[in-house]
């Protein structure tokens, strides 16, 4: 059978079961669904806080403000290739050392990284 004459056989047989799902569709009008008795549970969320545009968003405590540097971080990461894994060490160090570290803010521990690894590069 050629292509033209299959394809109008399967246009034909197509057209065909459309016409019978009309005449199902227009045959049976559909009943309206019956009222729920119970009372739908009311909605937690502030629509008119959301709905103003004047007001800044606001941390809460489901949802708390996040440092700007993380999302910064994620961002800059995006199509690099993935951070080389690390490995989980004990290691001693002086006691001043490490506080002058954490003083610098969050994120020591991937600075004390970041000078060993400056150290390495320079040794070689």
């Amino acid at each position: 059978m050629p292509r033209l004459q299959r394809f109008r056989k399967f246009v034909d047989l197509l057209l065909k079961s459309t016409r019978k799902s009309l005449r199902k569709s227009r045959a049976k009008p559909r009943a309206a669904k019956p009222e729920s008795s119970t009372a739908k549970p009311q909605s937690k969320t502030d629509w008119a806080r959301l709905r103003d545009k004047t007001s800044p968003a606001k941390p809460t405590d489901e949802h708390p403000d996040v440092a700007v540097r993380k999302i910064v971080r994620g961002v800059v990461r995006r199509g690099l290739q993935p951070a080389a894994t690390k490995a989980a060490i004990s290691l001693r160090v002086d006691h001043d050392v490490l506080e002058w570290f954490k003083a610098q803010g969050d994120g020591y521990q991937t600075r004390i990284n970041s000078v060993l690894r400056a150290f390495r590069d320079a040794s070689v």
